[in-house]
């Protein structure tokens, strides 16, 4: 079966909640550890920054692409095209190259890929690769079936859900909005808002002191959090045309839990939030008392 013919369920109209996007909007055409994970695009500073605060609960990011909207395998096919005409890499090799990679930005891909080539001629291709995603994969995603109920009820659970992704954050936001999905999260940060890792610092200088968990669908979403204290990899495993990643895949490069559907998200983060809580009692408790001084 064709790729863009994989079948996927319909959204939940009634699920909705009320936002401003208008139908018929048009999206616009945007120009062992890896060393590339901390690769990205110029990061554009945000001119306030925003002030930690307090939530009620703990804070969930999810990651876009493959995770909540299911559209990884049309956008490896773009990437695969993209790559056999800019670098002559046979097509299907180009695309496993492209999912084995993906999860970082698409430039630091093809740094990684194809590290001899010329600088110009990986600019020249990531700019087409952007354009062609937008008209040929985003142009036609949807989020995976569970994902609108899912946000729904984690919003009732009082968890603070919030977007890391490596897409255009305007991109990002108006494809969240198109799909009435845009309502449940407190904050998008995309690629020009730096990378992956450096979302997860800033979410965790918003949000201190609560459990973070990051879900997300390949090995640089699950190792980026390595290094940011406190935040947890969850994963979604995938099945698609030559590329199975599991969910032992997941576990390997550090994901807490994963799975094919993210159906049990919310009992998993119950379970985990319940493990974070009892560490943290138990260390506390473990602190030697001060002796109180003598007057």
């Amino acid at each position: 079966m064709p790729l863009g013919d994989l079948p996927h369920d319909s959204r939940d109209e009634g699920e909705r909640p009320p936002g401003p996007f208008r139908s018929g909007l048009e999206l616009p055409v945007v120009p062992a550890q890896s060393q590339f994970a901390e690769v990205s695009r110029p990061v554009v500073k945000r001119a306030e920054s925003v002030p930690p605060r307090t939530v009620e609960r703990g804070v969930v990011v999810f990651d876009l692409d493959g995770t909540i909207l299911d559209d990884l395998g049309a956008i490896s096919v773009v990437a695969a095209d993209v790559m056999a005409q800019a670098f002559r890499t046979p097509s299907e090799e180009a695309r496993i190259h492209y999912l084995a990679t993906t999860g970082m930005p698409f430039e630091a891909q093809l740094a990684q890929l194809y590290p001899d080539a010329p600088v110009s001629l990986r600019a020249a291709t990531a700019r087409t690769f952007h354009q062609r995603k937008v008209t040929e994969a985003y142009a036609k995603a949807k989020p995976f079936p569970e994902v609108p109920k899912l946000l729904k009820r984690l919003a009732q659970d009082r968890w603070t859900l919030a977007v890391s992704t490596g897409a255009e954050t305007q991109m990002a936001e108006l494809l969240l909005e198109r799909e009435g999905l845009r309502y449940w999260f407190e904050e998008v940060l995309g690629s020009s808002d730096g990378t992956k890792r450096e979302h997860l610092a800033e979410y965790r200088r918003r949000y201190p002191a609560v459990p973070i968990f990051l879900v997300g669908d390949s090995r640089f979403d699950m190792e980026a959090s390595g290094g940011v204290l406190g935040v947890v990899p969850l994963g979604r495993a995938s099945r698609l045309p030559a590329w199975n990643l599991t969910p032992t895949d997941l576990k390997r490069w550090g994901a807490a839990w994963a799975d094919y559907t993210l159906t049990k998200l919310p009992e998993v983060l119950s379970r985990l939030e319940a493990t974070t809580l009892s560490r943290r009692t138990r260390r506390r408790s473990a602190r030697p008392k001060r002796k109180a001084r003598a007057r």
